[in-house]
């Protein structure tokens, strides 16, 4: 079987990594076909929302540390002489930052080193009351090497983002939420429910908007506020003369649910 699974499923795409053997540690193959994957979903007008998740009892336990120290694999790769080529790019963890598609990571179980990385990625993440977040970088002799060093600063501040990397214990589901690692603690069996019903409600609302409001919020991590509010200014114009942002406005005089057709 492949090592990630795809569906589509009313409007929705759903993304799971699928190597439970190894407790869906990642593969080579499995990252080419997860960036493709996100690539394709990115540009399908029928998908709203992304759901990721794993397969059998783990989330990602990490990139395939068994292949890395026998000198295949993606670590074995990346020290391998010649490797200076790689794009970074072409990585999911960057076209995961990149699409304007909203992402929800159903944390089915431990999310370690990638894995880890990979859940920050998303946009929105609900941690099963199986599940926990395992950042042990730093006992591995290695950084967050994935987008960690990135996002945990911003998201949870420089002194949490210090304890939670420099002391690298694992951190539970309540922990997670209550940092703001995650947004909601649910039960093991309602997880992929509770991430389905969450995607359909997005799914449900204008998609150029959505789209346009993640895009204006990754930019503006990086914008001062006057260039910002120019940029959100310009957006709206181009929502202004889209058909959703007419279907919106009647459906709301109608007092009836919107259909937004994402033109």
């Amino acid at each position: 079987m492949s090592d990630l699974l795809v569906e589509k499923k009313n409007q929705i795409g759903i993304l799971k990594l699928n190597r439970p053997d190894r407790m869906n540690a990642i593969s080579a193959e499995m990252l080419g076909a997860f960036n493709e994957a996100l690539k394709d979903f990115d540009n399908d007008p029928d998908i709203r929302a992304i759901i990721l998740t794993g397969e059998g009892r783990g989330f990602c336990s990490g990139l395939d540390l068994k292949d890395t120290a026998a000198g295949r694999g993606i670590g074995g790769g990346l020290a391998a002489p010649g490797a200076s080529h790689v794009s970074t790019r072409e990585i999911p963890t960057v076209t995961l930052h990149r699409i304007d598609l909203p992402v929800i990571c159903a944390i089915n179980g431990p999310a370690a080193g990638y894995g880890f990385d990979l859940a920050l990625g998303c946009d929105l993440r609900l941690i099963s009351d199986r599940a926990k977040l395992v950042p042990a970088f730093a006992k591995r002799g290695i950084v967050p090497e994935s987008g960690g060093t990135w996002y945990l600063p911003r998201m949870i501040g420089w002194a949490r983002a210090c304890e939670v990397g420099f002391i690298a214990d694992d951190i539970s589901p309540a922990r997670a939420v209550e940092l703001g690692l995650a947004d909601q603690v649910v039960p093991h069996e309602e997880l992929m429910g509770e991430a389905e019903e969450w995607a359909s409600k997005i799914a449900a609302n204008a998609p150029l908007a959505i789209r346009a409001m993640k895009r204006l919020f990754r930019h503006g991590l990086s914008e001062d506020f006057e260039s910002h509010t120019h940029h959100v200014l310009m957006q709206l114009l181009v929502l202004f003369r889209s058909t959703d942002f007419k279907e919106g406005i009647e459906a709301f005089m109608a007092k009836r649910e919107p259909n937004f057709s994402g033109h």
